[in-house]
């Protein structure tokens, strides 16, 4: 079988090679927030009924669409998922996004309504096996483990607690060792300790760097993440942790939705500070039209648009395809995190929204091609824009 190359596999070629010159941006849509969220992991559909979610199989259906847009690099999946639109409808064999699956849920995750896991000491655990994730099954035959993903999510949540933590890296190591037998590659997201007690604030960006840092330090190049998923901590400790291994390949998670701003201003400040990867799960599924939303993503990704402009332009396209914003524009023009604080401690801040008389924002549909923006002023960016909006 001949299956496409995947731009995934091009983009890290190409930063490994020149960590320091390459302006490759990696793009993930986390859509696997069903081993975690029960029902609401699917997201309120626009057209549902006040407090009706969508159904898993429309859930499904926006996988489809943004993999056959083909701006994203990685699709991440729940195993069950990967099984149907991987291994049964062969969704990836000839598109560039790599599909990939969560390999392990510790308990932090387990986010059900009324449940109490999220606040307890997250536990090591894993439901899927990388069997079931390459093949479908139990035990993969050598050449059933092409037919599935070959790249999973592996989470760590640090609780500075000797015990937990060396539980976690055991299991951790254990995941390694049979990922390298099987042929399985893996990223690894490392989250913040989820009891706020566990690390002073301010001293949390060097204890997640250090933890990262000393983790990988025994482990080689065999059994390393193709990159890292964590949380944005500010410019500071991005700085830190890219200045001490250019090939360690640092992503950021998005965290909750926020506004359109937030989603666009962290992509671009972790970038600006370092990070080769995002991964964007709520951010992209709540939405008011992911297909837009993750257009810009690309383009703020690729650095052919700032966010403040995306941010009025994506709520252009919504008045053009007659959808309701969630928010209004001033209010989606406010920045709701700390991504503009050096150290990585908060603030709120705005930026103002198109003032009336100024050009309005880009319409209509948009194509795949794209100029060169580096040579283009903001007016003949905004000119593009519009002009590819019909």
């Amino acid at each position: 079988m001949n299956l496409m190359k995947k731009s995934l596999d091009e983009k890290l070629a190409r930063i490994h090679a020149d960590p320091h010159g390459a302006k490759d941006f990696i793009l993930a849509d986390a859509k696997d927030a069903d081993m975690a969220l029960g029902l609401g992991a699917t997201g309120r559909s626009p057209e549902a009924d006040a407090g009706r979610y969508r159904s898993l199989q429309e859930y499904r259906d926006q996988i489809e669409q943004i993999v056959a847009q083909g701006l994203v690099d990685i699709m991440l999946m729940s195993a069950h998922t990967n099984e149907i639109l991987t291994i049964q409808k062969r969704l990836f064999d000839q598109s560039q996004v790599t599909p990939a699956a969560r390999a392990n849920d510790t308990t932090d995750i387990h986010v059900m309504r009324g449940g109490k896991s999220p606040s307890l000491p997250a536990l090591p655990f894993r439901t899927a096996t990388l069997d079931h994730i390459q093949c479908g099954h139990v035990e993969c035959s050598t050449d059933e483990r092409h037919l599935g993903a070959n790249l999973g999510l592996y989470s760590i949540t640090y609780q500075n607690d000797s015990v937990i933590d060396r539980e976690a890296l055991e299991r951790y190591k254990e995941f390694r060792i049979e990922a390298e037998r099987k042929g399985f590659r893996h990223f690894l997201e490392v989250f913040d300790p989820n009891r706020p007690e566990s690390v002073d604030a301010s001293k949390l960006p060097d204890f997640i760097n250090d933890a990262i840092v000393r983790m990988l330090a025994g482990v080689t190049a065999k059994g390393r993440p193709l990159f890292l998923k964590m949380v944005y901590h500010g410019p500071r400790a991005m700085e830190d942790l890219v200045h001490y291994d250019p090939h360690l390949v640092v992503g950021i998670l998005g965290g909750s939705a926020g506004t359109t701003y937030d989603a666009f201003k962290l992509l671009a400040e972790a970038k600006k500070y370092g990070a080769r990867v995002a991964l964007f799960g709520r951010k992209i599924n709540n939405a008011e039209n992911q297909l837009a939303f993750v257009r810009f993503l690309r383009w703020i990704g690729d650095g052919e648009i700032e966010p403040e402009e995306a941010v009025k332009a994506y709520h252009g396209v919504l008045q053009q395809l007659g959808i309701k914003p969630l928010r209004s524009l001033a209010d989606d023009l406010t920045l709701q995190t700390g991504v503009m604080s050096y150290g990585g401690d908060g603030r709120t801040i705005s930026v103002p929204p198109t003032k009336p008389g100024e050009p309005s924002p880009i319409r209509g549909r948009l194509t795949t091609a794209a100029p060169d923006f580096a040579k283009m002023t903001p007016a003949e960016k905004w000119a593009y824009q519009k002009s590819q909006w019909r």
